[in-house]
């Protein structure tokens, strides 16, 4: 999975795109968004996803990354265009009793963390 990041009006997005990294680039992702969480403290984070599924790994990472930014006292959203994707996300979320803001559109997505930067 190929990472992008941009600071955009004090927002920091991460776009994970779709490719398939293998075995290791899958071990290292959790390391590398922790660490761009990290480095642009305390902008908020809008995740978006590009993969049209999301697979249990790539939940657990969602949620590992959204624990981090709760920890951080940071606002984090995901996005992703698949419905099927976004059930998984928030069923998920849902049990292990945290909220995680799932949205289907970078703009809503955008809008939102905006109005938390203001």
């Amino acid at each position: 999975m190929l990472l992008s990041h941009s600071l955009d009006h004090g927002v920091l997005v991460i776009t994970v795109h779709h490719d398939d990294p293998g075995i290791g680039g899958r071990a290292a992702l959790p390391a590398r968004l922790e660490g761009l969480v990290h480095a642009y403290r305390p902008a908020p984070v809008v995740l978006s996803l590009e993969e049209p599924a999301v697979d249990t790994a790539a939940v657990s990472t969602v949620l590992g990354l959204h624990r981090v930014c709760r920890q951080l006292g940071m606002l984090m959203s995901v996005v992703s265009g698949s419905a099927p994707a976004r059930r998984a996300l928030e069923a998920r979320a849902a049990t292990i009793g945290t909220r995680l803001v799932v949205h289907a559109r970078t703009s809503t997505a955008m809008a939102a963390a905006f109005a938390v930067v203001a």
